[in-house]
């Protein structure tokens, strides 16, 4: 392996004597980002199979319905990262006498999160249309789902990779091998997807450890929800606004076209962005590992080092993109049909699709230097683009709702993205000039 990377290190024209340590510092970041990313893509890898194999069982409002909710789900663990991980890197970057009533307030606010995010989507599933027991089951999947979030955080805080690695292939194991079995014996319909999505989540909750119970139960009875104050003023709470507003920008069109047009019309664009979900989950996976790295090199004054973590976040992210695009062409072209229903237009489709992947080749562009921000301390600044981005999306997407329909909705978001990852790289830049 080190044979191979220093043979790429020389065609990229290093100089002799910089190849071995360069050679070094690629090897170890690639085999980070192997470790790290292996477990989101298993993970991404299980619902894409959900979502193919729920395409060719489930009634197209159904399914429209079931990738809302892989709207909402991911929302909800954006939001709990954007809670606790500012406060986990700051606490694994700072050693202090009071670490043990970090811990508590931190477990104890997760677990009122986690509660508030199963009944929050669990109304909302209710009120797009399914059955009571389905949205019960979507809502504690995706409590459920918050805690396992909030677990991963907390191994990351602690260099405990593999640990991480373990839970998402528990999940992406349980999720998948649940739904075939129920494929193969026909008993497979929204209400059991939602039951193995539930177990599945429960799974890769359970390999964090006994540990874990018991660091929740210290939380409930010592952890005090007060002291989460501090964290949620000079950190969080800029945070979490940052991720509602991406949230405007990336995913205006689900809540508009399902709000204004329903699950029927917004089942041909989940179709359409079913081939970049490897992407997303990759872009939303990381940040989470790549975060505490940059902080602490930001607060050892190597700022170099920091831009160094970007650089390779955004070659790994890079890396995932063309790979993922080159799957959707080669199942656009040669199977078709594995995508396609007769209900579903081809060429919706493959707009749909074509619109996707530039959304995410900005996103990749876009989430490393976002990154770096946040672990400089820059939310507020953060706040900038996300309202200009979140606004353009919104109004673009509901206009081109109105004048052309749910498919050319999906621009708008396009557009919103342009003027997000734009915005951030002036951010960078004037960040980068006070760092010189």
């Amino acid at each position: 392996m080190t044979g191979i990377v220093i043979k790429l290190v020389t065609f990229a024209g290093v100089p002799a004597e910089k190849r071995a340590h360069t050679a070094a510092n690629l090897s170890a970041a690639a085999n980070r980002y192997m470790l790290s990313a292996a477990g989101p893509i298993g993970v991404s890898a299980s619902h894409f199979l959900a979502a193919l194999i729920l395409l060719r069982v489930l009634p197209r409002a159904e399914f429209g319905l079931f990738s809302f909710l892989l709207v909402l789900s991911p929302f909800c663990l954006s939001l709990c990262g954007a809670m606790f991980a500012p406060p986990i890197a700051h606490r694994s970057a700072c050693s202090t006498p009071e670490a043990i009533v970090e811990e508590q307030t931190l477990f104890k606010a997760s677990l009122v999160f986690s509660g508030a995010a199963a009944s929050v989507i669990g109304s909302v599933v209710w009120f797009s249309g399914a059955p009571i027991w389905v949205a019960a089951s979507f809502g504690l999947y995706s409590g459920t789902m918050s805690l396992r979030w909030f677990a991963r955080c907390w191994a990351y805080g602690l260099s405990q990779t593999v640990r991480v690695l373990i839970s998402d292939i528990a999940y992406s194991s349980a999720l998948s091998v649940t739904l075939l079995s129920l494929l193969a014996m026909q008993r497979l319909t929204l209400g059991t997807a939602a039951l193995a999505l539930l177990m599945a989540a429960m799974a890769g909750l359970i390999v964090f450890g006994a540990a874990q119970p018991r660091l929740y139960w210290a939380g409930v009875r010592d952890g005090k929800l007060g002291a989460y104050v501090r964290y949620w003023r000079a950190m969080s709470s800029w945070a979490v606004l940052g991720v509602v507003l991406s949230e405007l920008t990336v995913n205006a069109h689900a809540y508009i076209v399902i709000l204004v047009s329903g699950p029927n019309a917004f089942a041909v664009l989940a179709v359409g962005s079913l081939l970049m979900r490897p992407v997303s989950l990759v872009l939303a996976a990381l940040p989470d590992m790549e975060r505490p790295l940059m902080s602490r090199a930001i607060r050892s004054g190597k700022a170099d080092r920091a831009l160094q973590i970007v650089k390779e976040f955004r070659t790994a992210g890079g890396a995932i993109w063309i790979a993922t695009v080159a799957l959707g062409a080669v199942l656009l072209t040669w199977f078709p049909l594995l995508l396609v229903k007769q209900d579903y237009p081809s060429r919706e489709v493959c707009f749909a699709v074509a619109v996707s992947a530039a959304i995410m080749a900005l996103r990749a562009l876009r989430t490393p230097v976002s990154v770096l921000l946040q672990a400089a301390g820059e939310f507020r600044r953060l706040t900038g683009p996300g309202i200009w981005s979140g606004a353009v999306s919104l109004f673009s997407t509901f206009m081109l709702l109105m004048v052309a329909g749910p498919i050319a909705a999906f621009v708008g978001i396009l557009l919103g993205e342009v003027v997000a990852t734009e915005r951030t790289f002036a951010l960078v830049r004037a960040w980068k000039r006070n760092h010189d």
